[in-house]
């Protein structure tokens, strides 16, 4: 198990390595006392694979365990959903000595700590995160939020976890679609950070890969030293924002039914079409088996974005690459996004 401490405003650590899920217990109890009652969100997904050995565990250290499941997919990221995981917080008479467990992928991290960052101003929060894409970016670095029909992640907060405890051998379990979809996090870290680790990727991982402990690592630690340079998004983090802008503009045309990773890796090919690095990345995101085409069009992305949480009035900050490895910010005016569309 690897131990990852991660510097922001406040402190914690990130647990890598194999079967952890069934140590949750007391890995938690050791990190924090005082905790009597835990409420695990997961989704419909998740719950069948793993929901029943987390509570054990959880039961075992001498947690009240509750749960609350929701129906999978960014569809059910809204604030109908955050309203109802706060009511069942304030039936049970959860206290702020109390704490919220997320189980599963990036829907999940990002609204069981939205949950707990807003229930009673604030309780705490153990990020499990169970995907290739939450273990490497959402599950990191405390953004947490939900979609509004005019937008993804409108609503959120910084809220950092207490722990996170990424278990990697619950990835051998992932639909094939569902890790490759992550890879396209992983592959954008690279581009923007780690040439060493786009040398690794040249040569195809996947999920049963000896090495897939070591890169899942690699990018928490890449995540984590953004993040304690910039914790709040106005800086250097926004350079993990590297395809997104255009990405989240895909995936709210397509009413959330083209996933995260695959939205993300088209904004990573589309942003980079005038940039010297574009073939080694459409090259990159073919090996994996990511799409990289996509009909929208340049008004559709430009509207868009006028939706997009990283505008600052007439201005945006976009990710460029033009070296591998070596990530640049730059800040146009809105209009001036079509000359790299």
């Amino acid at each position: 198990m690897e131990k990852i401490h991660v510097k922001a405003g406040k402190e914690y650590e990130v647990l890598v390595g194999s079967s952890l899920l069934e140590k949750s217990g007391e890995l938690i109890t050791g990190t924090c006392s005082g905790i009597q009652k835990l409420l695990v969100v997961t989704d419909s997904n998740v719950e069948k694979l793993y929901l029943s050995k987390l509570k054990k565990s959880l039961t075992d250290a001498g947690f009240q365990v509750f749960e609350f499941v929701f129906a999978a997919g960014e569809q059910s990221k809204n604030l109908d959903t955050i309203a109802k995981i706060l009511g069942t917080m304030a039936v049970n008479a959860f206290t702020r000595t109390d704490a919220v467990v997320a189980l599963g992928g990036g829907v999940t991290t990002d609204m069981a700590g939205f949950a707990a960052s807003i229930f009673l101003r604030g309780i705490k929060v153990f990020q499990i995160p169970t995907s290739l894409l939450a273990q490497v970016d959402a599950s990191v670095g405390g953004k947490t939020g939900v979609d509004l029909p005019q937008g993804k992640n409108l609503v959120g907060s910084f809220y950092q976890p207490s722990l996170v405890i990424a278990d990697t051998s619950l990835l051998s379990s992932l639909d094939d679609d569902v890790f490759t979809e992550g890879m396209a996090e992983v592959i954008k870290h690279a581009f923007i950070r780690d040439e060493s680790l786009y040398k690794t990727l040249r040569q195809k991982v996947t999920k049963s890969s000896p090495e897939l402990e070591q890169i899942v690592a690699q990018n928490i630690r890449i995540k984590a030293e953004v993040v304690a340079q910039d914790e709040h998004d106005n800086g250097l983090r926004q350079l993990l924002n590297f395809g997104h802008t255009i990405g989240h503009a895909i995936e709210s045309r397509s009413n959330y039914t083209v996933p995260h990773g695959f939205a993300v890796a088209k904004g990573m090919e589309r942003i980079t079409r005038t940039s010297p690095i574009h073939g080694e990345l459409v090259e990159m995101l073919q090996l994996y088996g990511l799409p990289f085409d996509d009909p929208i069009t340049s008004e559709q992305i430009m509207k868009g974005v006028m939706n997009d949480k990283k505008k600052r009035g007439g201005k945006i900050t976009i990710a460029l690459i033009n070296k591998i490895g070596h990530g640049e910010l730059k800040t146009i005016l809105i209009e001036e996004l079509g000359q790299y569309l």
